[in-house]
């Protein structure tokens, strides 16, 4: 198959695919429906809590999978000292942030669930970077930890719905309705600063540590602090160092999440087309014993990237006319495609299509 008549998303699977297979990962294969039970229970880890559901034959409500990794982590058992390596290329169905109508949209990912080490972490994180760099080399990883913040969050001594809305409030940056919100849950005025100061933690790995380092004191924020230095000391020694970022925007639930997090970033795309991170927590939720984080690359926001792809759909449009020896015209399509060529044979010239170059049947290039 050529290269240069494929879209930017199928080139991508194709080349993910051997990357994810060359580091061990084996591929998982899933129905497109699930009980709609295995969703609603874990709504707030979807992307959307917008699902669409259907009546199976025997009366069971099913449910169009929105979400990859609660399928696996369904499909995977707990077994002491083993971690299950899986990538994954599938459809979900979700609303859309751009449209907010439901789309099929198409994802490929991978994750790894079991004796999850620090080994595992990096190397998920690496292979993240890997993924963008497979699509362009200009992009960007940002990570943050969720340990860490939750530590902080924890100090405060103040409810869910208060730590929920700060969670949100930091992802958007807006320090202005962060502080008030802090003013309204009469949070201690040096918790306050020191959580607002993770709206600002932002930038290369050893400039966030440094700062990072003087805010944290209880045991469990250094811990968490070590992880996230120790993972940034490794990613430092590979290709990809310039490219990883500290960003503490990047975060999510924590009733799901439990350490590390991340986002990745291409040149010419507004919005984050991977994320990813640890979700032991989640797992915990699920009954399971096993750690596990992973991430996902959506491709469907891979369109919207500039490339040096062809801008059209054929080569060559083959023109002919009724009367001509219908033989002849096989034996010139032919021909063209053996030499490398797309083409589309076509009496009239159609509307949308786009082609390089027009050819009579008789052999007239224009």
């Amino acid at each position: 198959m050529r290269e240069d008549i494929l879209k930017n998303e199928e080139k991508a699977v194709f080349a993910l695919r051997g990357l994810y297979k060359q580091y061990g990962y084996l591929p998982f294969k899933m129905s497109k429906f699930e009980p709609y039970d295995l969703y609603v229970k874990n709504k707030d880890f979807l992307v959307s809590d917008s699902v669409i559901t259907f009546n199976d034959t025997n009366g069971d409500l099913l449910a169009l999978k929105p979400d990859v990794t609660l399928s696996i982590i369904k499909n995977t058992t707990d077994t002491p000292g083993v971690k299950e390596k899986v990538y994954y290329n599938e459809n979900v169905y979700r609303v859309s942030g751009s449209t907010h109508r439901f789309k099929e949209i198409m994802q490929t990912g991978l994750e790894c669930i079991g004796d999850v080490d620090l080994y595992d972490v990096f190397e998920v994180i690496f292979l993240a970077a890997k993924s963008l760099d497979t699509v362009t080399s200009d992009f960007a990883l940002d990570l943050s930890h969720m340990g860490i913040f939750k530590a902080f969050l924890d100090n405060t001594g103040k409810d869910d719905v208060f730590k929920k809305e700060f969670i949100r409030l930091v992802s958007e940056k807006n320090r202005h309705e962060a502080e008030k919100l802090l003013k309204d849950y009469n949070v201690d005025p040096e918790k306050s600063m020191q959580l607002l100061s993770f709206i600002d933690l932002y930038g290369a790995p050893d400039k966030v540590l440094s700062k990072l380092e003087v805010l944290v004191e209880t045991d469990r924020e250094k811990e968490a602090l070590k992880e996230l230095s120790d993972i940034c000391k490794l990613l430092s020694k590979t290709q990809y160092a310039d490219r990883i970022r500290i960003d503490f925007s990047v975060i999510n639930d924590m009733n799901y999440y439990n350490g590390i997090v991340f986002k990745g970033f291409l040149k010419g795309i507004p919005e984050g087309v991977l994320a990813g991170g640890q979700y032991d927590a989640l797992m915990e939720r699920m009954g399971r014993r096993s750690g596990a984080l992973g991430f996902a690359l959506y491709l469907d926001l891979l369109e919207d990237l500039n490339t040096d792809t062809k801008t059209w759909d054929v080569d060559v449009l083959l023109l002919y006319k009724e009367s001509d020896d219908i033989a002849k015209v096989l034996d010139r399509v032919m021909a063209l495609t053996e030499s490398g060529l797309t083409v589309s044979a076509q009496k009239v010239i159609p509307e949308k299509l786009r082609y390089k170059m027009t050819e009579n049947f008789y052999g007239e290039v224009k």
